[in-house]
């Protein structure tokens, strides 16, 4: 059908509402409550437009496509009513944005620009509230709400956890967790997605910058790094990037010219991974062990199941996440290797999860009083980092990861994307059962953007069945099945976040689903073009093993790189 926008002719689609077709034809109405993918709330008010035959303006969010409609996105009417709204908004708002981490990428400070907001009209009493900063991920100000509900939307309607939620009435309403209480003793899984669709400054991730800046100025500690498979292919958007843009090696380059003395792949720990995951899942099919098994590598994914499915925990695998698998070998067989002290090794993680620094602090990730990683930084943080000390990206040489934690194959690169867990760990399942490697590595049923992903294969007999789910909605879905009887899955891979560590709630804000399509794309791409596929070629982990692991599952890989889990209470 045909309608009419700002005298244009532009084409909608049945179902659709003014904002989407609006948005197709290039037409930009700001709003800061709507959330692409859900029904519309119509909570801000800020895209209300004119409509030829309505009385007043009406919310283009919510508002029907039809045939033949005539619409005005920025008539002085509308215009002036979206003044107001910022005015209004502002008017009991903290006025400290040179000091908030949102300062130049907040949705409310643009809209205050773009509107031409420059004086205050509106004079409120500032709201008291006191500041949430007991979550070891993520820090809430309550004072800066807009009250656009997009965090408690996230956290309900996608993430199925519901840790957030409206509280009070009129001008009393503010949003926190059950009784008020703070996001640490809440059902928090601290996956950051509230994080990453707030549009102001009321959310943010927990900082490390200034304990990572502290160890680096410190000659007496020995500071390592690692980065995370996704990280290389997101961190480009901070810098001004196309989107999907692979930086690896001058990330490498910044990382050094930071002060840190090793800079490690994490995608080496996520072939390690697979090879302990891989081996658990054949030991398991051979033995008739618990099944289906579930991945274990996304901590926001562990604490789900640990509050919500706790008889679900022992299908878990045991294994931990390449962070702590890499963190754990950092402190034992590198620090022997080198001949210091584990005391004086400095271990930081750079993450596209806030749960990742959850994680991290787990009393089960460490041992003899240390922990295994010391500081977690989201990838907005690094970029922070690398900015503070006037490096620029773009003009960085490349260069590689230190040895022994930076060799690695494609199948690790494919942690970033919901589905590549999976796809890596048939990679290397098939040679276990079979005693080589499949000839076709590539599954194309467990890639792309769907929330559920599923596959059927034989191997040498075995039949197995996999799902691949991304967002906790979804992992909710297939947990309820499993409940339910469901038997035809051996293997189950879960991300916390939609479309995997690509889109995790530490990577660059305001990312579309293009952003996060491209991204995953290049991990693909990343795979397609690589010499060394699957985990179990990788010769830097086949070294690890001869020299220190001895072979998956023994009883040094289990005292290192398995762990356990344990039930905890949800406050509801």
């Amino acid at each position: 059908m045909t309608l009419e926008i700002n005298g244009r002719k532009v084409e909608a689609q049945h179902g659709d509402t003014v904002l989407g077709a609006a948005r197709r034809a290039g037409i930009r109405i700001p709003t800061l409550c709507h959330y692409e993918g859900l029904p519309p709330s119509g909570a801000c008010r800020m895209c209300v437009v004119e409509v030829e035959g309505q009385r007043g303006l009406v919310p283009s969010c919510a508002f029907p496509a039809a045939a033949g409609l005539k619409v005005q996105t920025h008539s002085a009417r509308a215009v002036d009513a979206r003044r107001t709204l910022v005015e209004l908004l502002l008017a009991n708002h903290p006025d400290d944005c040179l000091y908030c981490a949102r300062n130049n990428e907040c949705q409310l400070q643009d809209l205050a620009a773009q509107l031409g907001v420059r004086r205050r009209h509106y004079f409120g009493g500032r709201t008291p509230a006191r500041m949430d900063v007991a979550s070891p991920s993520i820090v809430r100000d309550p004072a800066k709400c807009i009250l656009c509900g997009k965090c408690v939307r996230v956290c309900e309607e996608v993430q199925a956890v519901g840790a957030i939620d409206f509280i009070g009435r009129g001008s009393k309403t503010r949003i926190g967790p059950a009784f008020d209480e703070g996001l640490n003793v809440s059902s928090c899984i601290n996956c950051g997605q509230c994080v990453a669709v707030c549009p102001v400054g009321a959310l943010i991730e927990t900082r490390a910058i200034d304990e990572v800046r502290a160890a680096l100025a410190d000659p007496k500690q020995i500071v390592v790094v690692q980065h995370a498979p996704s990280v290389s292919v997101s961190l480009a958007e901070e810098f001004g990037l196309k989107p999907g843009t692979d930086v690896d090696g001058p990330f490498v380059t910044a990382l050094r010219r930071l002060g840190f003395a090793w800079v490690f792949d994490t995608a080496f720990t996520a072939d390690l991974t697979i090879m302990e995951e891989a081996s658990e899942l054949a030991h398991r099919l051979a033995h008739g062990g618990v099944l289906p098994m579930m991945t274990s590598c996304s901590p926001g994914w562990v604490k789900f199941v640990e509050q919500f499915y706790p008889d679900l925990l022992p299908n878990l695998s045991t294994c931990k996440s390449p962070q702590q698998m890499l963190g754990a070998v950092v402190k034992t067989f590198l620090a022997g290797r080198i001949g210091v002290d584990p005391d004086r090794i400095f271990s930081v993680a750079i993450m596209p999860c806030t749960a990742k620094k959850f994680e991290a602090g787990r009393p089960e990730m460490g041992r003899d009083g240390r922990q295994d990683i010391d500081a977690v930084l989201t990838t907005r943080e690094a970029a922070e980092l690398i900015r503070m000390y006037g490096l620029d990206l773009a003009a960085l040489p490349p260069d590689a990861a230190d040895t022994p934690f930076g060799e690695r194959t494609s199948a690790g690169k494919l942690f970033g994307a919901s589905g590549g867990v999976a796809e890596a760990a048939l990679r290397t399942a098939h040679y276990l059962l079979t005693g080589h490697t499949p000839d076709d590595l590539k599954i194309q049923a467990l890639r792309g953007l769907d929330g559920i992903k599923e596959y059927r294969a034989t191997v040498a007999g075995t039949e197995i069945g996999v799902a691949a789910a991304s967002g906790l909605g979804n992992a909710r879905k297939i947990l309820e099945q499993i409940r339910a009887g469901r038997k035809d899955l051996q293997f189950i891979e879960v991300m916390s976040c939609a479309g995997g560590c690509v889109a995790g709630g530490g990577q660059p804000r305001s990312a579309s689903p293009d952003a996060v399509r491209a991204r995953m794309h290049a991990l693909y791409v990343i795979d397609r073009d690589a010499a060394v596929r699957a985990s179990h070629e990788n010769p830097g982990v086949q070294r690890l093993y001869a020299e220190f692991l001895e072979k998956p599952l023994s009883h040094k890989s289990h005292e290192l790189l398995h762990t356990r889990y344990e039930r905890r209470a949800p406050v509801m």
